[in-house]
């Protein structure tokens, strides 16, 4: 259903704007996808901060968006990958709450399967886990990185050091593409109509939520907030400039995941609220501060999980059965194909 109506609605926008609304459409995701490549810190490897690596993870900012419309099965599996429908108490379908998500896809299932009416992840969206799944693919790419990278010398013979060279210039172009695609996701969470109920006009078709403030049932709203707006007042200089401090953390990633979508959740009511002062067609200094806020916490949010994906993949192991990562860097274990999962 609410591909449906996201469709419909993105159809009526592009009688009034060129580009179709997807998730802070394509200039957002590239903004928050080249700002968070450009603020990395030196201690992540080079091969993330160069200029190309910004360019092209930018320029993949919107390709989850970009595949959307190749048909069945593909639309209906990934869309509500993009999303998850929040209610104002902070839970999921009342059972599933952001401070306590389930431990994966299977468990969310569940517990939705137990709400009522029942829903399911296919409904309710399960963009949390868009987003840790793809951080842990990304804390993988670089474990293996650093495998090659201690192969390249400690391997035993020169055909492996020679492969161990050649597996990492390939591995790199695997992680700048990975971290370029989940960035979106990581874009898609600090989009406060990307973490509710409300997401295209505060009563959707079918629903009828408490309006005490009397909210804008405007089904444009989504498209106008996260295109038209973001179109008119920002740049990635600009979102740059006011991105927070990193703020690091050893939590599970989920937990992570839960409070950084649970502050965007709040951002919700502001977004109505200069809607209905019209500062989102008129482009107000509310608007645009609240727009930018949001692209740079987004932003900010991609660039701090990928230091904490570089620090966890030095914890990691590779390789089957498994090596640990750290013996394969001080020398405790000679890596060759064999041992590092492409021998037989």
């Amino acid at each position: 259903m609410r591909l449906r109506l996201l469709t419909t609605f993105a159809a009526a926008a592009l009688l009034c704007t060129p580009a179709p609304a997807f998730a802070w459409g394509a200039e957002g995701h590239r903004i928050i996808n080249g700002a968070a490549v450009r603020a990395l810190p030196a201690g992540v490897p080079a091969f993330l901060r160069s200029t190309a690596a910004h360019d092209e993870i930018a320029l993949l900012g919107p390709e989850p968006d970009r595949i959307k419309g190749a048909g069945k099965p593909l639309d209906d599996d990934d869309d509500p990958g993009h999303y998850v429908d929040v209610l104002d108490d902070g839970t999921i379908a009342g059972v599933a709450p952001l401070s306590a998500l389930p431990v994966d896809r299977r468990a969310y299932g569940r517990a939705l399967a137990g709400a009522s009416p029942p829903a399911d992840e296919y409904g309710q969206g399960y963009l949390p886990y868009s987003i840790a799944d793809g951080w842990q693919h990304v804390v993988r790419d670089l474990a293996y990185w650093r495998a090659d990278v201690a192969g390249e010398t400690k391997a035993p013979t020169a055909a492996d050091r020679a492969f161990f060279h050649y597996d990492r210039t390939i591995r790199e172009a695997v992680t700048l593409r990975d971290i370029g695609y989940w960035g979106h996701f990581v874009g898609d969470a600090s989009q406060p109509l990307h973490v509710t109920v409300h997401y295209n006009g505060w009563n959707g078709a079918h629903t009828n939520y408490p309006n005490p403030s009397g909210f804008s049932n405007s089904h444009t709203l989504h498209a106008r907030f996260e295109t038209s707006l973001v179109r008119a007042v920002a740049s990635e200089e600009s979102v740059a400039h006011r991105m927070p401090a990193p703020a690091l953390s050893s939590d599970p990633i989920l937990a992570q995941v839960g409070r950084y979508l649970a502050t965007t959740e709040r951002f919700v009511p502001a977004v109505y609220r200069i809607e209905a002062a019209g500062g989102i067609d008129a482009h107000s200094p509310e608007a645009t501060g609240l727009v930018l806020d949001r692209l740079a916490a987004g932003a900010a949010e991609m660039r701090d999980l990928i230091v904490e994906a570089w620090v966890a993949s030095g914890s990691a192991s590779v390789g089957y059965p498994p090596i640990p990562v750290r013996d394969i860097e001080s020398g405790a274990v000679t890596p060759s194909r064999a041992n590092l999962g492409l021998g037989d």
